[in-house]
């Protein structure tokens, strides 16, 4: 099944290899449309997953700070999501 991320009319990300973790869809890095996505400054701890990392998306000039997220090093128990990204902040994710 194919999932779709749309943000401010434009598709972020598509793939049908999207992984879900507590309900999150995480696509592969490659699925994303680059120009939309540049890095945050923003970092969190997650106990379980590690250090994530965000992007801010900027769609038509409106930017979304931090919308996207990602974890470059993930833990033992997260490794499934390494070079994944997951969206939320308005960020629709829905099936294609």
């Amino acid at each position: 099944m194919a999932m779709r991320a749309v943000w401010n009319g434009q598709v972020l990300a598509e793939s049908d290899d999207t992984v879900v973790v507590e309900g999150n869809h995480y696509f592969p890095a490659e699925s994303l449309n680059s120009e939309f996505f540049s890095a945050s400054e923003t970092h969190t701890v997650c106990p379980w997953k590690g250090l994530a990392s965000y992007y801010t998306v900027t769609v038509g000039g409106e930017a979304n700070p931090d919308a996207a997220w990602f974890y470059p090093q993930p833990k033992t128990e997260a490794e499934h999501v390494r070079d994944r990204v997951a969206f939320w902040h308005g960020v629709q994710v829905e099936t294609v």
